[in-house]
């Protein structure tokens, strides 16, 4: 229709126009619409919310809510896994260029020494830490990957939290679903307060901590006795970016997990058939997720017998049926039939 172009309704099906949330709704209620009452808002049509009617050309047909919302969670879901990408890619280049550095003596005019600085060893990462602690006065993010955490990490840098807490500094933290079962972290959080705030994710990136969005410490090799202190404004400004997108994506601590929608299955063998089905081993399943092999091989056989499947092979045809290959489903969601087995229903 002229004088309705795209151009007037510039937002995405995550945030529709007030026009458009009122047709789709109506549509959504009544089953149809028809298309001179959606004429005014053509963005419904261009985000597919609306489609022709195959039996009455002059009505259009809703997109079903969880379809849409499916939708959304998968977008959401490949951007972070497009950003996770990238830190990794990042973090590797670090790991090159540090080798690259200690094998030669730089030049007495190199300005790169403040922005990017290599740690070796636990102490110089600690004074480095305690020193970022000191000058910090607004707020601390960090990322704690793995599974539960141990009394001995948590105790390690309390007296850090607890500086920071009496300056009034706000500090966010992401863990794994699996640190929500540790009593140490529960603790820990008790005697922070309101001065720490905390959410999960199915899988995090690998620990990362930022202080006023200034300086940034990242590890430098696997078993974290080496660390980079990143203080260069691109590089420190990227990762918090990759930070909040996870954080908005992250579910709060006091907040339960999201039902999967599907029967017999729990929201961590959810997470593990996404994984298997992007064609991940066990122990790095494990490892993503913060759960022993064990375990994860414990919730690989449930899935296997909830889903009737007699091999790997079988598994994984059965996880693309009934759509566990993707991001999680929102917690409406439409009745799911296992095969081999009678219907499931949303919980």
């Amino acid at each position: 229709m002229a004088g309705h172009g795209a151009e007037e309704h510039p937002h995405g099906a995550d945030r529709l126009c007030a026009a458009g949330d009122r047709v789709y709704s109506r549509a959504v209620r009544r089953g149809r619409v028809s298309r001179r009452d959606a004429d005014p808002v053509p963005c419904l049509l261009e985000l597919a919310l609306l489609h022709p009617d195959p039996d009455d050309m002059d009505w259009l047909v809703p997109t079903s809510p969880q379809e849409v919302m499916t939708r959304l969670l998968r977008g959401m879901y490949d951007e972070v896994s497009a950003s996770q990408r990238r830190v990794g890619s990042a973090v590797a280049a670090f790991e090159w260029y540090a080798g690259l550095g200690r094998q030669v003596q730089p030049a007495p005019s190199a300005g790169e020494g403040s922005a990017i600085r290599v740690l070796d060893g636990l102490a110089r990462i600690q004074a480095a830490m305690d020193e970022a602690t000191q000058a910090c006065t607004t707020e601390v993010l960090t990322v704690q990957p793995g599974g539960i955490r141990r009394e001995a990490e948590l105790s390690e840098g309390l007296h850090r939290a607890l500086t920071l807490r009496g300056r009034g500094v706000r500090m966010r933290d992401l863990y794994t679903h699996v640190a929500r079962h540790g009593q140490g972290l529960l603790n820990y959080l008790e005697l922070m307060g309101d001065a720490v705030e905390a959410r999960t994710l199915d899988e995090v990136i690998d620990r990362l901590i930022l202080f006023d969005r200034t300086v940034a410490f990242i590890p430098a090799n696997t078993d974290r006795t080496m660390a980079l202190e990143l203080r260069h404004p691109a590089i420190v400004e990227y990762l918090v970016t990759v930070f909040e997108r996870l954080w908005r994506l992250a579910i709060p601590l006091t907040a339960p997990l999201p039902d999967t929608g599907i029967e017999g299955i729990s929201h961590r063998e959810q997470s593990i058939a996404a994984l298997l089905a992007e064609g991940h081993q066990d122990a790095v399943i494990a490892e993503r997720l913060g759960i022993s092999v064990r375990t994860c091989r414990a919730h690989i056989a449930r899935l296997s017998e909830t889903l009737g499947a007699a091999s790997r092979t079988q598994l994984g045809v059965r996880i693309a049926q009934v759509g566990l290959d993707g991001p999680p489903r929102p917690a409406a969601s439409p009745t799911l039939s296992v095969p081999g087995q009678e219907s499931r229903t949303a919980r």
